[in-house]
């Protein structure tokens, strides 16, 4: 009993100390991470009941930073191995991106409880995810893409497809609803006798197996709280023409009050109605909105944040600038050898 109960404390001591650390990010962004409160002196245009709280513009990229994650390690895998991408990185990068995003919420309202909830348990599993692939990885991964040699087998191109496929599908759907369990299959299906496709089926499929429940469990959860709105409303000037994604809700002496798509839909569509002539004076009621841009300089001067990106090479910038200069500003990005990368919306 004294030699169970010997093991049974350091199995304990083992988890407090994981959980801790875990937890230690969001112990530092708390406490460390707090900005200069400034009141606003903007007065919406829209009615009250559609606008989104503008600090959410800042908080809707966390959640971003782990598509791009993903889209990342796509873009690794697609010629090299798990173990080339920086895990570390990718999480370093989530809770920096996101200390410097309260840092600035708080002079647009700050962060109200439930959202800063949700960043810190998606940013603490989004850490455990990574740690855990991770470790598995550069040990155990490594090792048989050692025995393997430098040709790649079948299944590290499939799994490199799938994670593309995956990477592509988080643009505009939540993670839950993609088909891990498909994917486990499709790697039993297409394994090879080597021992490299063995090991990616074993290990693989059972990650995707392990996502397919979890998915399961998060789809009813969001069901019964209900879905995030999928459109929101804004107002622009000098719209050339109708776009049938868009639906015209009235004219105001301040321009036409549309009613759009959000998430990445909305990227391409503000990037084409700025290059057909239009302009945004308000966007959900508010007047300052957050975009990604990536270039190949590693600074840019008015970014609120910047990081490289793993597997393409570049740079991605934090930008936040007034919606009246949203425009402009997207007309001008590829003279200045600057890719728009996503639009936050609210």
């Amino acid at each position: 009993m004294r030699v169970l109960w010997r093991w049974l404390k350091r199995v304990i001591i083992a988890l407090v100390v994981v959980v801790l650390g875990l937890l230690s990010p969001v112990a530092y962004v708390e406490t460390m991470c707090r900005g200069q409160a400034v009141a606003s002196g903007y007065t919406a245009l829209l009615p009250p009941e559609h606008h989104r709280t503008e600090s959410r513009t800042l908080m809707t990229y966390p959640e971003w930073h782990i598509v791009h994650a993903y889209d990342d390690y796509a873009e690794v895998i697609r010629t090299g191995d798990p173990h080339d991408f920086n895990f570390l990185k990718a999480i370093t990068g989530y809770w920096s991106s996101l200390c410097a995003l309260t840092e600035a919420s708080a002079a647009h309202g700050g962060v109200d409880g439930p959202t800063r909830q949700m960043v810190h348990v998606i940013g603490v599993s989004f850490t455990a995810e990574l740690l855990l692939k991770a470790a598995y990885e550069e040990s155990v991964g490594r090792v048989f893409t050692w025995l393997r040699g430098p040709e790649r087998a079948p299944l590290d191109e499939l799994s490199a497809d799938q994670a593309g496929r995956y990477a592509r599908f988080l643009q505009q759907v939540p993670w839950y609803r993609w088909d891990f369990a498909g994917d486990a299959q499709a790697l039993r299906d297409n394994a090879g006798d080597s021992l490299r496709d063995r090991e990616r089926s074993f290990a693989l499929g059972l990650e995707f197996r392990a996502k397919a429940a979890y998915a399961r469990v998060i789809a009813a959860a969001v069901a019964s709280t209900g879905f995030d709105e999928l459109r929101l409303r804004m107002i622009v000037t000098d719209l050339p023409e109708p776009l049938p994604e868009v639906d015209i809700i009235a004219e105001r002496p301040e321009g036409l009050e549309l009613e759009t798509p959000r998430y990445r839909e909305l990227t391409h569509l503000m990037a084409r109605m700025a290059g057909a002539g239009a302009d945004f004076v308000e966007i959900a009621g508010n007047d300052d909105i957050l975009l990604t841009v990536t270039t190949a300089e590693a600074t840019m001067a008015e970014a609120l944040h910047s990081f490289p990106r793993q597997g393409y090479g570049d740079y991605r910038h934090l930008l936040l600038i007034p919606v009246t200069d949203l425009a402009e500003t997207l007309r001008g990005l590829e003279a200045r050898g600057v890719t728009l990368e996503h639009i936050h919306d609210y």
